[in-house]
């Protein structure tokens, strides 16, 4: 990938200085894989840091026979730095939801490159800290009501990665329990609150896509409580 549409893609190139970029997009690898398909295994995290060039992931924590999904990120986004940071066992694996098109650092070339480039580590900090106040938030939002929580979720969602279209925004079709999970109510709740945005029709489901088209962001902002 060139290295300047490395930098349009990802914001946490964006403060990085062209050498830095240029040199990142030289020894990345890049994979294709499937939908349903484990991208990273709870045995393989510290191996490399992964960007989402396309398509869509999930994180699952594991517990006994059970898994909790704790986050679904999209295009543009990143994971894997903070087992490279701090070199510490994982329980938790990541799974495509969607075909998806990863490119990967290694560790040893990203820890390199942070000690090289300031600015670049310094943006790291910050959205390291952005994902930290995302987690209070969910935190702080325990009491509140099911719909509460579950239109935090999907804001939160299309804010970081919806994709703007005539009649609003798309999002991946989350499954009802990644979505109960996210938000932290259950399932049938969160079946019977789409039922209602779609009823309102805040919400289009488009099975035949896999995507789900928020009509009114504006409204489930202001159910969120972030307006």
């Amino acid at each position: 990938m060139p290295a300047d549409l490395l930098s349009e893609l990802y914001p946490l190139f964006n403060a990085a200085s062209p050498e830095t970029v240029e040199w990142l997009s030289s020894v990345a690898t890049h994979h294709d894989y499937p939908a349903d398909r484990a991208v990273v295994m709870e045995d393989a995290w510290g191996n490399a840091v992964y960007f989402i060039e396309s398509g869509w992931v999930k994180v699952r924590r594991h517990s006994e026979d059970s898994s909790i999904t704790l986050a679904v990120l999209g295009k543009g986004d990143f994971f894997g730095e903070m087992a490279i940071l701090d070199e510490s066992p994982r329980s938790t694996d990541v799974v495509a939801m969607t075909a998806v098109r990863l490119m990967s650092i290694s560790a040893q070339r990203f820890i390199q490159t942070l000690f090289k480039d300031p600015q670049l580590h310094h943006r790291l900090l910050q959205i390291m800290v952005q994902r930290l106040r995302q987690t209070n938030l969910r935190f702080q939002l325990r009491h509140q009501p099911p719909a509460v929580k579950l239109a935090n979720t999907l804001t939160a969602i299309q804010e970081a990665y919806g994709e703007p279209v005539e009649d609003g925004v798309e999002l991946v079709n989350i499954p009802r329990k990644d979505l109960a999970d996210l938000a932290d109510i259950t399932i049938d709740e969160a079946e019977k609150i789409i039922s209602k945005l779609v009823e309102k029709s805040w919400l289009i489901e488009d099975s035949a896509r896999g995507v789900i088209l928020l009509k009114n962001a504006r409204q489930l902002a202001h159910l969120a409580g972030r307006l």
